[in-house]
């Protein structure tokens, strides 16, 4: 645990956080690492120890229906209701794993209030806030209510106290009404962008779009004013507040945000709180939260630095492999001497003349990434390595499921020479979800065979480390499509730093897209570049593993120079 002006803020986490449904980051810009991104950045700025973090449990179906319906919380084993609430197609459902995560999002908000109550004092769950779920439905990505279920449970043990629910999201709680209109002793206030109908016994206070940090900080401490002193708080401190999210739009700043979180921290002082994060559609919405523990750990404004925090996870992981077990060098036979010497052929091919098949499967456990598929309902995987006549070597990941063998995986590498540096060079990676299908909800994009994986990112972060291990100074490849640009975006960069600028400017006059429907619009011809029309430019982007020298004036002069539009499509 750590200190807070005293005290200690147990926070709630777990790696089933990150919910199984490959689609939805893509569709509703939803961070899906948001949990662990703030986990690895806490660790490793040392704000907390792994003393803080306390293990979820999961909730059972008896305490979620003393605020659910029986016939939600059976629609719920159906792989089409799941769908319906996530906004995904019902072939990306595991039940069992989303179930999962939920309950276990859920089970730590009522852990989470039980020890603020002990303790008297703040606690973090690093999910939840699900505040659009209804006694009798799911919607709005919130299958079951998590604070509502909390209060009937403390309710059920004999707390009477008054409690206040703080609804800091940039929706309003539409499901959190519902459940708790019976209890008087509950206020909810609100204060959110987005004019819904009327909720009863909401203290809701409605702000225009882009209102900012000014006008949000003073419509909060209004809200704070007439707040009743509860016995018992939750704060929603929502994520999607922010500058350019997608759904939310009113238009914090990153520091705007962590002054809402103090602002709040000080009203509440002393009172029993559990903070929850809410929603949250911007790539930066993990630094949201982040922030909010920084707030209750230390009262820090201290900025989050821009650093990807999967970036020092990934290179903490890679530092303690074992380089042995990554060659496949423990149990050497002659045949394998005399293939190091030249003597005769290798037995067994290699990835670039390093990594065994095993070595391979044992760095994708040991970096997570084959939980992760398993979650998606596959196991029994299978490293096949064979060379490529045209350069480098070929890798395929194979896993089963149905009685059946899938492949998952599909990448194609070689050392070769970019910018004048020895860099590993990606001729071909495909990330693939087989099992799944395309749908209204997940459409088709260029190149795709089968829906993805979600994995692009964290397969960029992979192939950066095999290039350390290899001395090689990045990762190159080149994008055949903006959607594979954008997932990359994190840390490649174009080589031609005009490029860049353009590729950021599209992202920039692109960002109100879901990225699904931005990458089809540019696919299919309807973004047009200064009035003209624009079509994808698919040069050599790097991930440099070292500060590269980089034209960053003529990157921004670029970016400011140009702008998008995009053709409306007409029925």
């Amino acid at each position: 645990m750590s200190l807070w002006h005293g005290r200690r803020v147990p926070i709630w986490y777990d790696p089933a956080y990150r919910l199984p449904l490959p689609a939805l980051e893509g569709q509703s810009g939803v961070e899906p690492r948001r949990a662990d991104l703030v986990i690895w950045y806490l660790l490793g700025h040392h704000a907390i120890s792994t003393r803080a973090l306390e293990t979820p449990r999961r909730i059972s179906f008896e305490e979620l229906a003393r605020v659910h319906t029986p016939e939600h919380l059976e629609s719920l084993a159906r792989p089409e209701t799941l769908a319906r609430i996530f906004a995904v197609d019902p072939s990306e459902i595991a039940v069992d794993e989303v179930m999962e995560t939920l309950r276990l999002a859920c089970g730590a908000t009522m852990e989470a209030a039980q020890t603020a109550l002990e303790r008297g004092g703040p606690t973090l769950n690093l999910l939840g806030g699900f505040h659009h779920a209804a006694p009798d439905h799911g919607g709005g990505l919130c299958a079951v209510n998590d604070i509502a279920v909390a209060v009937a449970g403390l309710r059920a043990h004999g707390f009477r106290g008054p409690v206040a629910i703080l609804d800091c999201d940039a929706h309003p709680p539409d499901g959190t009404a519902a459940c708790l209109r019976d209890d008087a002793a509950v206020w909810i206030g609100s204060l959110s962008g987005s004019d819904w109908a009327a909720l009863p016994r909401v203290d809701e206070v409605l702000l225009p779009e882009s209102s900012g940090d000014g006008a949000y900080g003073a419509a909060l401490d209004s809200l704070l004013g007439r707040m009743p002193r509860p016995e018992l708080a939750f704060v929603i401190a929502g994520g999607d507040v922010l500058s350019g999210d997608r759904l939310g739009r009113l238009g914090l700043t990153l520091a705007g945000a962590r002054e809402r979180d103090l602002r709040l921290a000080r009203a509440l002082s002393g009172v029993p709180t559990v903070w929850l994060p809410g929603g949250g559609y911007h790539e930066d919405s993990w630094k949201v939260l982040a922030g909010t523990a920084l707030a209750l750990l230390s009262r820090s404004r201290r900025p989050i630095e821009t650093e990807d925090p999967m970036r020092g996870r990934f290179a903490a992981v890679s530092a303690r492999l074992q380089q042995e077990l990554l060659r496949g060098d423990l149990d050497l036979t002659p045949e394998d001497i005399e293939a190091s010497l030249g003597v005769r052929p290798r037995r067994n091919p290699t990835l670039l003349g390093y990594y065994s098949a095993d070595g391979i499967e044992y760095a994708l456990y040991r970096f997570g990434l084959l939980r992760l598929l398993e979650r998606l309902g596959y196991v029994r995987f299978r490293i096949e390595l064979q060379p490529v006549t045209s350069g480098g070597d070929r890798v395929q990941l194979h896993g089963q499921a149905d009685r059946r063998e899938w492949l998952l995986v599909d990448l194609q590498l070689e050392r070769r020479t970019v910018a004048e540096r020895p860099i590993l060079y990606v001729h071909w990676l495909s990330l693939r979800n087989p099992r799944a299908r395309f749908g209204p909800h997940h459409p088709q994009l260029p190149g795709q065979e089968v829906p993805g994986l979600g994995l692009a990112r964290e397969t960029g972060e992979l192939l950066a480390r095999v290039a350390e291990r290899l001395q090689l100074e990045g990762v190159a490849f080149r994008p055949a499509w903006y959607h594979t640009a954008f997932t990359a975006r994190h840390d490649f960069r174009f080589v031609d730093p005009a490029r860049q600028g353009r590729f950021e400017a599209l992202q920039r006059d692109l960002a109100r897209l879901p990225l699904l429907s931005a990458s089809l619009a540019v696919a299919n011809g309807r973004v047009r570049l200064d009035g003209n029309p624009y079509s994808w430019e698919a040069d050599e982007m790097v991930f440099w593993l070292a500060a590269h020298p980089q034209d960053e004036a003529l990157t921004a002069q670029e970016r400011a120079r140009v702008h998008f539009t995009v053709e409306e499509t007409h029925v």
